[in-house]
Parts: structure tokens; sequence; C-alpha cells
């Protein structure tokens, strides 16, 4: 039986938990639960949302298309978070798109509710603002790594994000297996020197691989390496 929002743990990680009971029951009646396969698109750079997506199981990668026809992955998005905020509140077609890096399971809340909570409750309002505020101060952390750091140290970065967020599974490899061109895109960088980069990481026992599947060996000397040391 799908879970009702006012007794879902996910909603504890977004901006939904300053709703009231009231309004958590009026998503509940109205969302409606979708399931994307790994490399679906749950919406597309340009397109109108009519409502915002809370992920309740996988991750979702957000990218825009800049002008040479190369996506930049701006964020991953897990569990608890919700996507389309922004696009919904200001009436704008969405500025990025979003594609299941693995199965995903998500609630789409259609926007009236969210906009009618905005109106009724301030203390909503707060949080959808705090989330936006989050997202800036990610964006703004994303440009200054694109412009001092080198790419090497944006690969090592990357890595070591993605086994502090995602862990590891049972044999010690990521959980989260991005592929080469994925970590270019988070990066923004070539496909072909990503893959010399995690190429050379292998040669210096930094880390290991198996197909797309990397362990990491030496954190240390990769945490080193995005310190700048």
């Amino acid at each position: 039986m799908e879970t009702r929002c006012e007794n879902c743990i996910v909603r504890k990680f977004n901006s939904l938990r300053a709703m009231n009971k009231e309004e958590l029951k009026q998503v509940s009646d109205a969302k409606i639960s979708k399931k994307f396969k790994k490399g679906e698109a749950l919406f597309e750079e340009g397109e109108k949302l009519n409502g915002v997506y809370c992920v309740r199981d996988g991750v979702s990668k957000l990218s825009k298309l800049s002008a040479n026809g190369k996506d930049q992955i701006v964020k991953l998005a897990t569990t608890g978070e919700v996507m389309g905020q922004r696009a919904v509140i200001v009436e704008e077609p969405t500025n990025l798109s979003a594609v299941a890096v693995n199965d995903v399971e998500v609630c789409f809340v259609p926007k009236e509710i969210i906009v009618d909570s905005m109106h009724k409750n301030p203390d909503f309002t707060l949080e959808v603002l705090r989330h936006m505020a989050h997202d800036l101060k990610e964006a703004d952390d994303v440009i200054v790594n694109m412009s001092q750091k080198t790419v090497k140290q944006r690969v090592a970065e990357a890595l070591l994000y993605l086994k502090n967020n995602y862990g590891v599974d049972e044999e010690g490899y990521l959980s989260l297996t991005l592929s080469r061109e994925d970590i270019a895109n988070v990066v923004g960088t070539a496909t072909e020197s990503c893959i010399r980069i995690i190429s050379e990481f292998k040669k210096k026992g930094y880390i290991k691989t198996s197909g797309k599947r990397i362990i990491i060996a030496n954190e240390k000397e990769l945490q080193d390496l995005v310190n700048g040391f």
C-alpha cells in the first residue's frame, strides 16, 4: 500500500515537513506516484511543469545543455529532495532536465497545492525559500570549483562525493555507479579527459575499477589532491 504523506519519512528531508496535517492530507489525496527506469527523463529543459517531483527512492541527475550541445550536470537529486520547485513558483519553463541515474520512484504533487500552501502557510513558504537558498549556495560552490580547481582535483572530489553521500556496496565499490560521461559532465570536462584521469588514478593506486564500477583504494591521496597537497 502506498505511504500517505502524513506518515512519510521522506518529507522530513524537504519543505513538505512544514505543512500542517490538513495540507499533507491534500497532497496525499492529489499526488501521483511515478516510476522511471534508469536513463528515462522525468522532465526536460524548457518544459512547463505542472507540479513538483518529490524523490522517494533512487537518484536523478539534473543537467543543463550548454551552447555547444554538452550536458552539464549541476546536481544529483536523491531520496527526500524536491525537484521543480523554482520553475513552479516563478511559473517559468524549467531551466534543467532530470534523468534517472538508476530506477527512480517519485511522488508528483500538482502545482496548485504547492502554490495554495505557500499563500496560506508562511512556515511552508520559508522552508521552500530555505531549500532554494541552499541550491543557490551549491551553485555558487560549483562556480568557484570550476574556476579555481584543476580537472584532476574536480574528478577526485566527485569520486569522494559519491562515496561520502551514497556509500559503498559489500565489495567496496561506489554504490552509485556513474558512467565516465556522467562523471565528466559533473566536473565539466571532456569524456576523454575524464577517462584519462581515472586511468591515471588507477595506475597510482588511488582507485580500482571493474568496468564502470570504482573502488576508492586510497582516500587520503585523493583528499590531498583535492586540497592541493
